[in-house]
């Protein structure tokens, strides 16, 4: 009997995903842990197995479909023994219309003699010289002001009579009333901007950071931590990498400060459920990586059992992956808390939203120097301003200055994240 195979979900929050490319073809013979297609999914672009053995004996729906929704069939494997005349019951798929809005009731229909059909522009031929051309008094002050032949126009207007919208469309045309050698207009019909199509990862993001800033009560509490000696051990230990064995980044260390401050006040390793709240037991940082098609934030996981070195392999790799698209679920879902650093930019400070069910997100903004009071006396040190944003439900003001407290202190003495 032949199988149906399904559009997977393949991750929690996925309810549709887009066909990006199939990687066998129709007669093409199919084992189990084949690869046979590339799916668009919430959040990357994954490869999907064959679970079956077989022959692919039809395509459903061709690559380069998108918003199918999950278990909609997508192909059909033939099995031992089955020919090509068991398909016939299968046809494409084609992905459901999205529902049009309702049509305006018509009006009540009246006696009316039928109207007589509206004359059509008739396009003028341009003017052998001498002959006047036809032209309404506004489409010439508008041609003399912008330097335009009209002879060289063609009109729509009745009996081919030049109007104001064949100068506005006439190229090389200029807006009535601007200055000689202004820029000319874009031409009728011509969309004045470019439209970027919006892929499957882009709308879930869209969605889900809607949702958490209209559901999940935000309020934002920020430190300024003094990062000169975070600064001078990350560089001691740098000189201690053979080879380039390694090098850490101010990033590593704050993951390292925030999963062990995390360790030191549990309440805010926290997140939301309609059951309670979850209380973590240990620190899985999501970190936010920019990639081309939005945002997406893997995670280091027990980042609290783990040193800088580690840390620093981990973030290298998942980075590396997220941009090219091929992360794992496990590795970009069910993190506990969450980091957003903009420094490398020149943010100063940014308030971040908070990734649900997540309590909290960090927001780390650029070091600067900056002048302190330090012993009574004006100094200058090297400041970073950090704003953790807090789901009110999950975590209270109390605790998110508690652990900001120790963010601070673990940042502004670095050796205490490593013992």
């Amino acid at each position: 009997m032949p199988i149906t195979i399904l559009m997977p979900a393949l991750s929690p929050t996925m309810t549709e995903g887009n066909l990006a490319r199939w990687l066998k073809n129709e007669g093409d013979s199919v084992s189990p842990g084949d690869i046979i297609a590339e799916i668009e999914t919430d959040k990357a672009t994954m490869e999907i197995e064959s679970v079956d053995e077989g022959v692919l004996g039809k395509i459903l729906i061709p690559e380069g479909t998108e918003e199918i929704a999950v278990n909609t069939p997508i192909a059909v494997l033939l099995e031992e023994g089955e020919d090509d005349s068991v398909l016939a019951t299968f046809e494409a798929a084609t992905p459901a219309p999205k529902p049009a809005a309702a049509p305006a009731p018509a009006p009540t229909p009246t006696p009316a003699a039928s109207p007589a059909p509206a004359p059509q522009p008739v396009a003028a031929p341009a003017a052998s010289s001498g002959e006047r051309v036809l032209a309404s008094p506004l489409a010439r002050r508008m041609a003399e002001q912008q330097g335009v032949d009209l002879a060289a126009v063609s009109g729509t207007g009745p009996n081919g009579r030049i109007i104001k919208a064949d100068i506005e469309s006439f190229a090389g045309g200029a807006p009535v009333g601007a200055p000689a050698g202004a820029p000319a207009i874009t031409p009728a019909g011509e969309s004045p901007y470019d439209l970027i199509p919006v892929n499957n990862i882009r709308k879930v993001v869209a969605r889900r950071l809607t949702e958490s800033k209209q559901q999940v009560p935000h309020f934002y509490l920020t430190v300024d931590c003094e990062i000169d000696a975070l600064l001078a051990v990350r560089a001691d230990l740098n000189s201690r990498a053979k080879d380039g064995e390694f090098k850490l980044s101010i990033n590593d260390m704050v993951i390292k400060a925030a999963a062990v401050a995390l360790m030191q006040v549990p309440a805010a390793n926290a997140s939301w459920s309609d059951d309670g709240i979850k209380m973590y037991k240990q620190a899985d940082i999501s970190v936010a990586v920019a990639i081309d098609d939005g945002l997406i934030t893997p995670i280091v996981r027990n980042a609290n059992g783990k040193g800088l070195r580690s840390i620093s392999e981990d973030m290298r790799e998942l980075a590396a992956k997220a941009r090219a698209g091929t992360l794992a679920p496990e590795e970009f879902q069910g993190g506990t808390f969450s980091i957003s650093n903009l420094g490398m930019y020149g943010v100063k400070d940014f308030q971040a939203v908070i990734n649900p069910p997540q309590g909290c997100i960090l927001a780390v903004g650029a070091g600067e120097e900056r002048p302190i009071v330090k012993d009574g006396a004006l100094a200058i040190a090297t400041v970073v301003s950090c704003t953790l944003s807090v789901d009110h439900r999950v975590v209270d003001g109390t605790v998110g200055a508690e652990f900001l407290a120790a963010f601070k202190a673990l940042i502004e003495d670095p050796l205490g994240m490593l013992l």
